[in-house]
C-alpha cells in the first residue's frame, strides 16, 4: 500500500470522543420493544443484548463474524446529537461470509432461534417453530445475492417505526446514499469492554471506539452533518429509494451545497427512481411504505415531504413521456390529499358560501340568473374561514398549523326535483404547483 493510499484510508476513520461513546452506550442499553403479532408478547430487548446473542450463536454454528457496526441515522446521532435527522431504525451490520444459500438460511435460522431467548418465562418454547416466530416478530426479510452484492436483512417489528434491523453483509458495493448517512461505528471494543471489565466506564477509562465514513472522508462528512449539507459521490449509483431520502432531507432543513449540484442530483435520482419503479403500482407501494416506515410519530411532515417530491419530480424528470410524468404527479397529489384527510386538515364543506353564475346554456326562465346560498362558513382546524368556490377552479390557500394547503375547490351543480332546486357538490383536489 502506497503512502497516498494509506492517507486516503486514514481519512475514513476517527476515534470517538467520550461524549460520543456515552451516547453510543445509551443507545445500545435502551430497551427497544419488539412487538409481536396476534397473541405473541412484546419483547423488550436491548440492542447490545441481541448483538451479543446473535454473534455468539453464529460463532457456535461456525460462522465467523468479522465485526459488528452501528449504521445509518443512529450512528449519525451518536456522532452529532443535533443532526436534525433524529433516528428511528437501529441498523446493526454483521460482517459475515455468505458464500451460498445454506449460509443465508443459517443466518436466518440463528436470528429466529435467538428470539426464543427473549420470550418471557412460562412460554412453552418447544411448540414454537421458526416459521411461527418469523410471522410473529419479523417485519421485513430481504435477501440480495448477485455479482456485486451479497447480504441479508432481517427487520424486527416495532409499531412506532423504531425497528431493530439486523443486516448480514458479505459484500455491498454501495453502502450509503448521502454523506450524512455514511457513518458506521464499530461496536466490538465496547461490547468486549462490557464482557470483560468490572469497572464502569468513565471519561478517563473507556474503550477506544472507531467510527468510519464510507463516503471516504470522515471530517468532510461530519462537516456536512453539522452544516446540514446534502452531498454524495457518484449519484448515478444511488438506488431508486434515494430520491425519497433526498426529499426527506430537504424537509428536515438540509440543502445541497450548490444549485448545480442540486440539479444534477435530482436528475440522476429521478431517473433511477423510475428505472427501479417503472410501474405506477410499484411507485405507490414504495411511497406508501416509505411514509409508513420513516414518518411514524411525525405524520405532520408527510404532506410536506410529498409536496417536495412533487416539485422535484416536476422539475427534474427527463426520462419519462409526458403522460407518464403526469400520472406520477397525480399519484403524489392523491397521496398528499389522503395525508391531509387523515389529519383532518381538509376544509369541510358542510357550511359554505357558494357563488354560482349558471352556464350560458341554462335558458330556463324559472332558473335564477344568480344563485347565492348564505350559510355559516366552515371551521378549518379551529379557525373560521370564508371560502369562495367557483365552477371554474379557484385557489384556496390556508394554514392549519404547520401544514400549508394548496387546494382547488370545484363546485358541481345538479338541478334536482320538480322545483328544479340546485344541489351543490364540492370536490377538493390538490392544485398543480
Amino acid at each position: 500500500m502506497s503512502c497516498g493510499d494509506a492517507l486516503d484510508l486514514s481519512r475514513r476513520f476517527s476515534v470517538l470522543s467520550w461524549d460520543q461513546v456515552r451516547r453510543l452506550d445509551a443507545i445500545l442499553g435502551e430497551a427497544v420493544p419488539i412487538h409481536g403479532r396476534g397473541n405473541f408478547p412484546t419483547l423488550p430487548v436491548q440492542p447490545r443484548q441481541i448483538v451479543q446473542v446473535v454473534r455468539m450463536r453464529l460463532e457456535e454454528r461456525g460462522v465467523r463474524v468479522r465485526d459488528v457496526r452501528l449504521n445509518g441515522s443512529a450512528a449519525s446521532h451518536v456522532l452529532h446529537q443535533d443532526t436534525g435527522l433524529g433516528y428511528k431504525d437501529l441498523d446493526l451490520i454483521f460482517g459475515v461470509s455468505l458464500k451460498d444459500d445454506q449460509a443465508f438460511r443459517l443466518v436466518k435460522d440463528v436470528v429466529l432461534d435467538c428470539l426464543l431467548d427473549f420470550l418471557p418465562a412460562g412460554v412453552s418454547k418447544e411448540r414454537i417453530s421458526a416459521l411461527t416466530l418469523k410471522e410473529a416478530y419479523v417485519q421485513k426479510l430481504v435477501k440480495v445475492c448477485n455479482d456485486t452484492d451479497r447480504w441479508s436483512l432481517i427487520s424486527l417489528s416495532n409499531n412506532t417505526g423504531k425497528n431493530v434491523e439486523l443486516k448480514f453483509v458479505d459484500s455491498l458495493r454501495r453502502q450509503f446514499e448521502f454523506s450524512v448517512d455514511s457513518f458506521q461505528i464499530c461496536l466490538d471494543s465496547l461490547l468486549l469492554f462490557d464482557r470483560c471489565s468490572e469497572t464502569p466506564m468513565s471519561e478517563s477509562f473507556h474503550p477506544t471506539v472507531i467510527g468510519e465514513s464510507v463516503y471516504g472522508d470522515f471530517e468532510e462528512a461530519m462537516d456536512h452533518l453539522c452544516q446540514r449539507t446534502i452531498a454524495t459521490r457518484s449519484p448515478e449509483e444511488i438506488r431508486g429509494g434515494g430520491l425519497l431520502k433526498y426529499c426527506h432531507l430537504l424537509v428536515r432543513g438540509f440543502r445541497a451545497s450548490s444549485e448545480a449540484d442540486m440539479k444534477q442530483m435530482q436528475r440522476y435520482m429521478c431517473s433511477r427512481f423510475f428505472i427501479d419503479f417503472p410501474d405506477i403500482g410499484e411507485q405507490q407501494r414504495k411511497l406508501e411504505a416509505y411514509l409508513q416506515n420513516h414518518f411514524a410519530g411525525m405524520e405532520h411532515k408527510r404532506y410536506e415531504c410529498l409536496m417536495t417530491l412533487h416539485q422535484v419530480v416536476n422539475e427534474s424528470t427527463v426520462c419519462l413521456m409526458g403522460h407518464e410524468r403526469r400520472q406520477t404527479l397525480s399519484l403524489i397529489s392523491m397521496l398528499a390529499l389522503r395525508v391531509l384527510a387523515e389529519q383532518n386538515a381538509i376544509p369541510t364543506v358542510t357550511n359554505v358560501t357558494c357563488y354560482y353564475q349558471p352556464a350560458p346554456y341554462v335558458q330556463d326562465i324559472n332558473f335564477s340568473n344568480y344563485y347565492i346560498a348564505h350559510v355559516q362558513p366552515p371551521q378549518v382546524a379551529g379557525r373560521s374561514r370564508h371560502l369562495v368556490l367557483c365552477p371554474r377552479p379557484a385557489d384556496v390557500s390556508s394554514e392549519t398549523g404547520t401544514i400549508p394547503l394548496h387546494l382547488i375547490g370545484e363546485v358541481r351543480f345538479d338541478v334536482v326535483g320538480a322545483r328544479r332546486r340546485v344541489r351543490a357538490v364540492v370536490v377538493w383536489r390538490l392544485a398543480e404547483l
